[in-house]
């Protein structure tokens, strides 16, 4: 039986097509996908996102027991509610899952892990944690919304009523913590926004104030052309355990400094960073008539052969895009095997669009 967020009756209220999505019964749409994709790019959106599993992780050795888990390193947080970005990796360097960790204080920090990876990531995360002192508490009692959209943070403020004044003041990839809610300026759009966190018994009312409030309600569907348009990884589908961050795009979550900091996967990764030969991880946007999906052959001439790993039609763009993995020689030119046939694509940095607007 697929588990339930606690707005699901919200959802079907709404008309909301549900689907099984890592074991969450979860909306795809509420009508048109397009319709919601352009009402985030264009106004605002809110997501529910509650089937992600948030940690909070207190101790004396939260600290030590993160920076040997993470590839990147929370000792760069040094303000309270400062989020970061990292992979959590094997020793091999292939990719755990990705995860956004914020810095409470001294000792405390929050986790938000991925739905899909939840039981792997616990069973992981836990075992790493037996070296160290902490506390993992899995806070299921918490819903979570994505508020996205340029009107985005000026609607969820009128709602927060008297916190809206400090959940305007945040600044990038920082949260506060407002009584029992907690405020994130984070995203999965490309847009400005907020991601929420509030009890079970709250969630229901603050959807129902953030759609009278003119948010409208999106789906599964349209987060993920949001997400690809905005050059943003999806775990399963961009890596995995077989692909470390240096062949994903996210090398830039890696810190190599201090040298000292002996993270899980380092030895692995050092090894391919001097190795040579690392493919490239790249945007394509099609140039004849077709549509980019995940796992087609990419020719790159003199190269060899790559392969996408996600794509769509771009509602923002009116084109296909796509990512993709090719070989470390790919130039600005390739043909993608669509059906049977070699369609012409031009590769771009990621990135296609960013705060509603085009990027290529």
């Amino acid at each position: 039986m697929t588990r339930r967020t606690a707005l699901h009756d919200e959802h079907l209220a709404a008309g909301a097509k549900m689907v099984d999505f890592a074991g969450w019964d979860m909306p795809l749409h509420y009508g048109s996908q397009l319709e919601e994709h352009h009402q985030v790019r264009r106004a605002a959106g809110v997501f529910d996102v509650s089937h992600m599993t948030v940690l909070d992780l207190a101790g004396p050795g939260a600290r030590d027991f993160l920076r040997r888990l993470l590839a990147n390193d929370v000792d760069r947080l040094k303000q309270a509610g400062k989020a970061l970005y990292s992979c959590m990796l094997q020793a091999d360097g292939g990719v755990i899952d990705d995860l956004i960790t914020y810095y409470l204080d001294d000792g405390r920090y929050r986790t938000v892990v991925n739905a899909a990876t939840r039981d792997k990531d616990l069973t992981w995360i836990r075992k790493q944690a037996e070296a160290f002192d902490v506390d993992i508490e899995v806070r299921d009692d918490l819903s979570m919304l994505a508020v996205q959209g340029p009107r985005a943070r000026e609607l969820a403020a009128g709602v927060l009523g008297d916190a809206g004044a400090r959940a305007l003041a945040l600044g990038v990839f920082q949260a506060a913590e407002l009584g029992e809610r907690f405020v994130a300026r984070t995203g999965y759009t490309g847009e400005d926004g907020f991601e929420i966190m509030l009890p079970n018994d709250e969630a229901a009312a603050f959807w129902r104030a953030l759609l009278a409030a003119g948010v409208r309600p999106i789906g599964l569907g349209a987060r993920d052309t949001l997400r690809l348009e905005a050059g943003m990884n999806l775990y399963g589908t961009d890596m995995d355990e077989t692909i470390s961050p240096l062949e994903c795009g996210l090398a830039w979550t890696v810190a190599w400094e201090p040298a000292e900091r002996d993270f899980i996967g380092r030895e692995a990764l050092e090894r391919q960073r001097t190795g040579g030969g690392l493919r490239r991880f790249v945007g394509l946007v099609l140039e004849d008539r077709g549509v980019l999906r995940g796992h087609q052959r990419v020719i790159a001439d003199g190269a060899g052969v790559g392969e996408t790993t996600s794509g769509t039609f771009s509602p923002t763009l009116g084109v296909a895009i796509a990512l993709a993995r090719v070989p470390a020689g790919t130039g600005g030119r390739c043909e993608v095997e669509i059906r049977g046939k070699r369609l012409r694509a031009r590769v771009v940095k990621p990135p296609f669009v960013r705060n509603g607007q085009s990027c290529l």
